[in-house]
């Protein structure tokens, strides 16, 4: 017979092995890392406090609290990000580095979406209500079925489904109908700085999509656009205008942030900008500029030491 004191062990070692899933749930909520952690430490408190002996699946108990808690604080932040300075943006993270949230796609899933990380897709997620969200999160991202996520969220399975239904249509509608390659991701990076570092207009505008978007945070803290841009004309406009002001002093590094290529500029050792940029047939379709430094913390760790 186990003692009861292993039996709390296991079932604690059982629910830490899930923290990046858990994370990876929260971080998608929440598009914010700091807050996602708080969520998961809240599970586990909350974990440490119930009564192990009639739970069957840590997993299952951890994923309900933690989707209630990331829908909850999404309600708070929501009246937050309404009033925010300028637009604002997921915070930028490698995956790489300890702690980042990860998941495992579903075995049977089909969509592209089922490890996808991205801050194009995150954005996309900022226009679903918070219990859509972790719906479609839940569904489409972590394959649960929809008997559960009927219970984690208190609905019945037939809302539930179309909650699904409603979001999915919405994400696909703004997503690229063939994701890009890593390597021509980076190509198409790689022809961007060289068009901006040689002034050049054509270049870059061949580059754009007409309909191009752009979206600077900078918390009201760096300095960035206060509105989203848009337009292959207006954006290039803007991004010679910046790299005239920086670009000679400026350190730019090619890296990856949520799994994707991305550019990391830094000016006098210090990181202050992290880009990402959404392709579709070869042509950046939008840029996202995080300016804020209070978001900057994870993106740095993607490099090592600028020296």
């Amino acid at each position: 017979m186990i003692a009861r004191n292993s039996l709390e062990e296991l079932s604690a070692e059982s629910a830490l092995e899930h923290r990046p899933r858990l994370l990876g749930l929260a971080y998608r909520m929440l598009g914010d890392m700091d807050e996602a952690e708080d969520v998961v430490q809240e599970a586990y408190l909350r974990w440490q406090q119930t009564n192990r002996q009639v739970v069957r699946s840590p997993e299952a108990w951890l994923v309900t609290v933690v989707s209630r808690l990331a829908v909850d604080r999404l309600r708070r932040l929501s009246t937050e990000r309404a009033a925010y300075p300028g637009p604002w943006l997921p915070e930028p993270i490698a995956l790489d580095a300890p702690g980042v949230p990860n998941a495992e796609p579903a075995p049977d899933h089909q969509a592209e979406l089922a490890s996808d990380l991205s801050v194009a897709l995150l954005v996309l997620l900022e226009r679903l209500a918070p219990e859509e969200r972790a719906a479609f999160l839940l569904r489409e991202v972590f394959g649960t079925d929809y008997a559960e996520i009927a219970h984690i969220l208190g609905r019945r399975p037939d809302a539930i489904r179309q909650m699904v239904h409603r979001a999915r249509d919405r994400v696909r509608a703004d997503r690229p109908r063939v994701p890009t390659p890593p390597d021509a991701h980076e190509r198409i990076l790689e022809q961007y700085l060289a068009a901006l570092s040689a002034d050049d207009a054509p270049a870059l505008l061949a580059l754009l999509a007409p309909d191009v978007t752009l979206a600077a945070d900078g918390g009201g803290i760096a300095r960035a656009a206060r509105n989203r841009l848009d337009g292959s004309d207006r954006v290039s406009r803007f991004l010679f205008g910046v790299w005239r002001k920086v670009g000679p002093t400026a350190v730019r590094r090619l890296t990856r942030l949520n799994g994707q290529p991305a550019i990391l500029t830094f000016e006098d050792g210090v990181v202050t900008t992290a880009t990402t940029v959404d392709v579709e047939d070869g042509r950046i379709r939008a840029l996202h500029l995080v300016r804020n430094p209070e978001k900057l913390r994870h993106a740095l760790e993607a490099v090592g030491p600028i020296i």
